[in-house]
């Protein structure tokens, strides 16, 4: 698959931490609506995880979702490097720029990407970052990822 990769928009989140609402990503009971972290297999269901990585030592955490989009056991251990190499190029590339900006800037992102699952075919995702920042210094970044193969297709 060789598209040209959209890269969206961005936002300040300036001294803040910012939850996700993913009410809008859901069409399933409102108790889900309210609050979709507490609900994990509902938004894995619909091709949707959430991620976070610790900056001070780039340790990932990701629920079931994220897993199954790059094909991986649900315990397997995750080394970021390694993570970032399933990113086909230019997908990689755009988005170890952003990330940069991201930190540097204290800036969110969107970014439809190209990965590369470890049991299967390439798919698109959507990678939505936000920063979490004490004072001024980003210590985080959060989102989600989400399955958009079929807007490729």
């Amino acid at each position: 698959m060789s598209h040209a990769l959209p890269l969206t928009h961005s936002w300040p989140l300036f001294e803040q931490h910012q939850r996700f609402d993913l009410g809008c990503l859901l069409d399933g009971p409102s108790e889900a609506l309210v609050a979709p972290a507490r609900h994990p297999e509902l938004l894995a269901a619909r091709g949707i995880g959430l991620w976070e990585c610790d900056l001070s030592d780039n340790a990932l955490s990701w629920t079931d979702g994220v897993f199954d989009l790059f094909g991986l056991p649900h315990d397997a251990a995750l080394a970021r490097d390694e993570i970032a190499a399933l990113y086909a190029e230019p997908s990689r590339s755009a988005m170890e720029r952003l990330r940069a900006y991201a930190i540097k800037h204290r800036r969110g992102f969107t970014l439809d990407a190209e990965i590369m699952p470890v049991n299967g075919p390439s798919k698109w995702m959507r990678l939505i970052a936000a920063p979490v920042c004490v004072g001024r210094q980003v210590v985080r970044l959060h989102g989600i990822k989400q399955d958009v193969s079929a807007v490729y297709d």
